[in-house]
């Protein structure tokens, strides 16, 4: 099996080295290429093409959240990890809401954000489980500025199923083996919740299904 090739991206050198070096003893993960600034990580998105980007959030010139909207408008299926010391619900909502798969804070322990990368690399996501009380608030936020989402009662048993197993941090190819169903079809019941639910993304599913109504 291939090792999973990461772009490291922040602008604080001996962090990067840090990271770089825990990463390396890992015998699945492979250091593809680093960035100190946000447009030369860009030009190594383009030309690297890493299976998984270690954003950092802020950084001199472009932006973490500039780089994450701009990286996911040329190439929609890049998998971003935003790695920060921001613990504000606000940049944690952005950035899932522009398509980052996991939000980790940088005093995370080394087992979890190992797992955390094998995880996003399936396809699944990952959010620091201190967040997840700060990404509850903000989906009630949302909630009140938007439509309500429809009960779940609204969803199939099927879709159920699903949604469960989305919450768990399954990507599609797990849910498809788990489940006995091709993986076209657990995207079709995962754009058919997010439809129903008036949410936009598999990890404001999971929450909907852990924090907002309960477990399903």
């Amino acid at each position: 099996m291939s090792p999973i090739r990461i772009l490291l991206v922040d602008d604080h050198t001996l962090f990067r080295s840090g990271v770089r070096a825990l990463l390396q003893r890992q015998t699945d993960i492979e250091i593809a290429g680093e960035a100190g600034e946000g447009s030369e990580a860009l030009k190594l998105i383009r030309s690297l093409k890493p299976d998984l980007v270690l954003l950092d959030l802020n950084m001199p010139g472009l932006s973490g959240l500039e780089v994450l909207k701009l990286a996911l408008e040329e190439n929609p299926q890049q998998a971003i990890i935003m790695l920060t010391l921001s613990e504000e619900s606000r940049d944690l909502m952005v950035a899932l809401q522009t398509g980052a798969r996991g939000y980790l804070l940088k005093n995370s322990n080394v087992d979890y954000l190992v797992n955390a990368i094998r995880m996003v690399a399936m396809g699944g996501t990952a959010i620091q489980p201190e967040m997840a009380g700060s990404l509850a608030a903000g989906l009630r936020q949302m909630k009140k500025d938007e439509h309500e989402p429809e009960e779940k009662e609204h969803l199939t048993a099927r879709e159920k199923e699903v949604l469960k197993l989305v919450a768990a941090g399954q990507s599609n190819k797990e849910i498809a083996r788990g489940l006995d169903i091709g993986e076209s079809t657990v995207k079709f019941h995962i754009q058919s919740i997010l439809r129903k639910l008036n949410l936009t993304s598999r990890v404001q599913a999971a929450v909907y299904a852990t924090q907002g109504k309960g477990e399903v």
